[in-house]
């Protein structure tokens, strides 16, 4: 094949877009428009073309299955299943390692794994706490159950729709919902076996990251007086010199002997308000010095964090959350939610000075100090999980029985194939909004769009590659490679090829990538196409080598306390199994 100009910077701009995912120097569905935008600009797609991934039938499936999830969330039925899950699993801490997995891998299979992980976090914690076991021992096993489960049926996880979709804009048949059900339980059943004989051995046995972070913190709880000929009267709370030159965290002013409520950073501060801040003890020292400041008292914060009323939370950010790639500052977070942030574990590193500057990532965990009311708020906006202090809802039978009704349906008429997924989708969440089991605002509310937004982008690669040629290119350069070896190690190679590309880029990207290039390769090969397709949609789903790999890999990162070499200690011996398993399983089922 012959190069051209535009296949030349359709290369250019993926390398760019890979190098852009590997720094995470944007956010990921940022990359992924950006990636768009590049393609359209340099005339390598037309507008229609580049923004065709919008209205790409994965894309329209996916924001569909979004609503008909949050609705069987929003009616109490996960969470009350979840306290029977912690009754069970507090007899031993291996029965509830195996609970927790099991109930994962269920939910995942039908629900959108992300979503199955916000509620089971609390839930795993909640149990570690009350069983006395360390959060290490069970995060991990949580998130790669809930990859197990995703890859059991088309609606587990979006690469599943989206494999799907695109081998149907190949002009191929669309994959059946349990159409690859059987070789998935195969590689579940060997994966979770492997989960339950040697987490207890290969995982760490860490403490939880609340009392850590607490503990690394290292600052202090105290009050100041401001006395006359204190710089900071009539000065705010963002301007004045406790905040700006001590970094202190302002978390109450008592005027008066009253407590001024709320505070926010255009707070005037006036003379004799008792301020109640948290400082590091350097800075401490430094206060101590001040002219026309008088220290009221102090004491550790852990002991602050056992005061009645307000007192300390720890909470998580969620993949979804408003929050993530912005800062305090940006969303005037204390002003909002009148809630105060005093420490941030952010991957592995507890910061807690200029926290409102910090661009938060999801996973972050943040200890926030405030009392119930406002905490309700916090979560109620889909802005963080309460970690700490987790409390059961009720079933609303008003909303879950519609829920389970419309999500059984949706189900099986698409494995029948009634009619299509998206149609099915599609139907089922407008019936739900119109029995109200969910409002307009709530539907609207429950799709992630920065995965929709992310999906879009990535599927402009494939676009550019398959109008170039530069998938044709590529295929028939694999097959030149890997073209003298049989079918079965051809398809070994490419699960490890996408495996390893995972743990790198996203999942949505590589399959978007790899999926036009995989089905090329097997007419070039001139065998079926499918096992192909299925060792593509296995191996991006099943990635547990590093914590960048899968959304949900890095969501219990900081609730387990782990380290990136964690993953690699227990997810790589996972992964190098997996993929021998996979490489003789899937032939078997889906023949060349």
């Amino acid at each position: 094949m012959q190069w051209n100009l535009d296949l030349y910077i359709t290369f250019i701009i993926i390398a760019f877009g890979i190098f852009l995912f590997v720094r995470e120097t944007f956010r990921i569905d940022t990359t992924a428009i950006l990636i768009m935008a590049l393609f359209i600009v340099t005339g390598v797609l037309t507008p229609e073309e580049g923004f065709s991934g919008f209205n790409h039938p994965a894309n329209l499936t996916l924001g569909c299955m979004f609503v008909i999830s949050a609705a069987i969330f929003k009616s109490g039925l996960i969470d009350n299943l979840s306290k029977h899950v912690i009754r069970l699993a507090r007899v031993t801490p291996h029965l509830a390692l195996i609970i927790l997995c099991l109930v994962t891998v269920f939910l995942s299979a039908f629900i959108n794994d992300s979503a199955v992980i916000a509620v089971m976090i609390p839930v795993g914690l909640t149990v570690c706490r009350k069983a006395g076991i360390n959060p290490s021992k069970i995060m991990m096993p949580l998130s790669f159950s809930a990859l197990f489960g995703g890859t059991c049926t088309l609606i587990g996880t979006s690469t599943n729709i989206l494999v799907s979709n695109i081998v149907f804009k190949k002009g191929l048949p669309e994959l059946g919902m349990f159409e690859f059900t059987a070789p998935a339980l195969l590689i579940l059943i060997i994966g979770l076996t492997f989960i339950f004989l040697f987490s207890r051995y290969l995982l760490p046995a860490r403490e939880s990251n609340e009392k850590q972070l607490l503990r690394e913190s290292e600052n202090y709880i105290c009050e100041v007086e401001l006395l006359l000929g204190n710089k900071d009267i009539l000065q705010t709370i963002e301007t004045c010199q406790l905040t700006t030159v001590h970094n202190v965290q302002i978390l109450g002013i008592k005027r008066n002997k009253k407590e001024i409520m709320p505070i926010g950073r255009h707070t005037i501060l006036m003379q004799g308000d008792v301020i109640k801040i948290m400082i590091n003890p350097a800075q401490l020292a430094i206060l101590r010095s001040e002219k026309f400041i008088r220290l009221k008292g102090e004491h550790k914060s852990l002991y602050f964090s056992k005061q009645p009323g307000r007192r300390i939370f720890e909470l998580l950010i969620p993949a979804d959350s408003p929050l993530s790639g912005k800062t305090l500052k940006e969303i005037n977070f204390r002003n909002v939610y009148n809630a105060s942030v005093i420490a941030i574990r952010h991957r592995d590193e507890t910061i807690t000075q200029k926290l409102s500057d910090l661009k938060l990532r999801d996973g972050d965990m943040v200890l926030v100090y405030g009392d119930d009311a406002e905490i309700r708020h916090v979560v109620e906006d889909n802005v963080m999980i309460l970690l700490s202090d987790y409390t059961h809802s009720g079933i609303d039978y008003k909303k879950a029985i519609p829920a389970i009704i419309v999500a059984f349906l949706v189900i099986t008429t698409a494995a029948m194939g009634a009619v299509d997924l998206l149609t099915a989708a599609m139907v089922g969440g407008l019936v739900l909004i119109l029995l109200t089991t969910l409002s307009p605002k709530e539907a609207y509310e429950a799709i992630d769009w920065k995965v929709i937004f992310m999906v879009a982008g990535v599927l402009s690669m494939g676009t550019a590659l398959e109008k170039t040629g530069g998938s044709e290119l590529i295929s028939q350069s694999i097959y030149q490679l890997l073209g003298h070896y049989t079918p079965h190690i051809t398809l070994s190679l490419i699960f490890l090829i996408t495996l390893l590309s995972t743990n790198i880029l996203s999942s949505k990207a590589t399959v978007a990538l790899m999926t036009p290039i995989v089905i090329e390769l097997a007419q070039a090969m001139h065998v079926n196409y499918k096992p192909m397709i299925i060792a593509v949609m296995f191996a991006c789903s099943l990635t547990f080598m590093t914590p960048n790999s899968y959304t949900t890999n890095m969501m219990v990162f900081t609730p387990g306390n782990y380290k990136y070499t964690d993953y690699l200690r227990f997810g790589g011996p996972l992964n190098l199994i997996i993929w021998i398993a996979a490489s003789l399983i899937i032939p078997w089922f889906f023949p060349f």
